[in-house]
């Protein structure tokens, strides 16, 4: 494999492009209304048949709210906690060679190495490297040329 190099910066756009086609591979595809429905259910039966403070009450009511907002609004606030981080908007220099790949930025550096990644999921957009230990690790296909992708994709086939 050539040696490849090239460098992008981690946008807004390149972070929501990462969301949107890593969501339905991850671990939490589909949200589970479980917990903000046991909260309320918590929260209102408290308020209802105690005669204690209603403080843990309205407590849990509000805590289920949060969750629930959480869960509708997951994409919008992943996003926000991706932009106020210190790596957001970022230079990252991306290395992909004979060894694996490497990502290097100001603040981090990542390497994945052939022997580490179980598969690559291609998606419309990118590519997703999950690794050994369950972690995944987005790539877009816009940082490479078709001849990498397919050489990326045939590695681990």
């Amino acid at each position: 494999m050539q040696p490849f190099k090239t460098t992008f910066t981690l946008s807004r756009d390149y972070l929501a492009e990462c969301f949107d086609q890593s969501l339905p591979h991850g671990k939490n595809a589909r949200p589970s209304y479980l917990f903000p429905l046991l909260l309320l259910a918590a929260g209102s039966g408290s308020l209802i048949f105690t005669e204690q403070p209603k403080v843990l009450g309205y407590l849990l009511v509000a805590l289920g709210i949060v969750e629930l907002l959480h869960i509708r609004f997951r994409r919008a606030w992943w996003l926000a906690r991706q932009m106020l981080g210190k790596s957001a908007n970022s230079e990252v220099t991306l290395t992909v060679d004979e060894s694996g790949i490497t990502t290097d930025s100001e603040h981090t550096q990542t390497t994945l190495l052939w022997s580490d990644i179980e598969r690559v999921i291609e998606t419309e957009l990118g590519l997703i490297l999950v690794t050994k230990s369950g972690g995944q690790q987005y790539l877009s296909k816009s940082l490479f040329t078709p001849e990498i992708v397919n050489e990326i994709v045939a590695r681990q086939q």
